[in-house]
């Protein structure tokens, strides 16, 4: 990428660790791995909370509409396969979503595509065209406060659904004779969405995150029933696979943590060997987010095992925690110490 301008290389880059990840990139992977679409109004969006996706974005449609050239410019020069897929809002009418607030077909068009490796075979491009083209889940949100329904305006009511009156209780949305099934067993949710004609995910906002998260699902009583039914009569096979399961995953991830230790100790031969397996095991820890747990840092990309020895050296080798217990924000406290991080980084990459 020498030579290219600064939104050259974001594009590719994100465009890149995607195709990586899934085998499939698409306009909206890449803008919102790049910042422009934030997350959180992506899922407004996705529920027809949102007019459209520009709308939402956080640079003009001319931007977007310029990171989308570079975009297809890549995608011309890998020879990625097109898919077009029908984007439907996660509302009870199904809606399509817009992407363009004047809905151009040639801008819509680009937005809907999505490109997928060459390498696929027929039968896996068929299967991910489908999962893409699923309708998504119906949410119903739990909420932190009280709140009035937009069509009766009741007042009691326990979960609504995002409408575009406003809130909407569950008797108005006629999802009132649906059961609530909190999340924590895997195979009993899995069976009883499928044995359920209509389902919806319950989610509840998390102010420490700043993300809705998964409560549970509300489907039908019958479909709970058979569930439990299944559940109880191969619940011993369940149990060896989950063994099973759980050793595959410790032995993946001891192999891993070893060849990421060997690779920080190549990039920085000037690391004790003690510290390159602590910040391996760190940084690899499943479920955790960190950089060892994401698609670039599990390809072992250098950049991802250089932040990932930084995040090390912050904490344990300047007084940055110390900085944020005092009070000194964030930003500030990273400035202070960003030249002992330097001097660190200088004698490990000694040889």
């Amino acid at each position: 990428m020498q030579g290219a301008t600064k939104l050259e290389r974001r594009v590719i880059a994100a465009a890149e660790q995607a195709l990586a990840r899934q085998r499939q990139v698409s306009p909206v992977d890449v803008l919102t791995a790049m910042g422009w679409l934030p997350p959180g109004r992506v899922t407004d969006w996705r529920q027809g909370r949102a007019p459209d996706l520009e709308s939402i974005a956080a640079v003009s449609p001319g931007r977007l509409t310029d990171a989308l050239e570079v975009f297809r410019r890549w995608v011309d020069g890998r020879g990625l396969r097109p898919s077009e897929i029908d984007y439907v809002a996660a509302a009870r009418d199904r809606r399509p979503l817009r992407f363009t607030a004047d809905g151009d077909p040639e801008r819509e068009a680009a937005y809907r595509t999505h490109w997928m490796s060459a390498d696929l075979t027929d039968s896996q491009r068929e299967r991910i065209t489908t999962r893409q083209n699923r309708a998504p889940d119906l949410v119903v949100v739990l909420p932190a406060e009280a709140f009035t329904c937009a069509l009766c305006a009741a007042t009691d009511g326990d979960l609504l659904i995002m409408e575009d009156a406003g809130p909407v209780c569950l008797a108005c949305a006629d999802l009132d004779h649906l059961v609530f099934l909190p999340s924590g067993d895997a195979a009993l949710t899995r069976r009883a969405k499928a044995a359920s004609r209509l389902s919806a995910v319950v989610v509840r906002f998390n102010r420490s995150r700043r993300r809705h998260e998964r409560q549970g699902l509300l489907v039908e009583r019958a479909a709970v029933d058979r569930a439990e039914e299944q559940c109880l009569s191969d619940e011993e096979a369940r149990a060896r696979r989950r063994d099973r399961d759980r050793v595959r995953r410790e032995a993946a991830d001891e192999t891993f943590q070893q060849l990421l230790a060997e690779q920080i100790t190549a990039m920085f031969p000037g690391c004790p060997p003690s510290r390159a397996d602590e910040i391996s095991r760190h940084t690899s820890i499943r479920g955790s987010g960190r950089v060892g747990r994401s698609a670039a840092g599990r390809a072992l990309d250098p950049d991802a095992v250089t932040r990932a020895v930084i995040a090390s050296i912050r904490h344990e080798d300047t007084p940055y925690d110390d900085l944020l217990m005092s009070g000194v924000p964030r930003d500030e406290a990273r400035a202070r110490i960003r030249a002992g991080i330097d001097d660190v980084l200088t004698r490990w990459r000694a040889a």
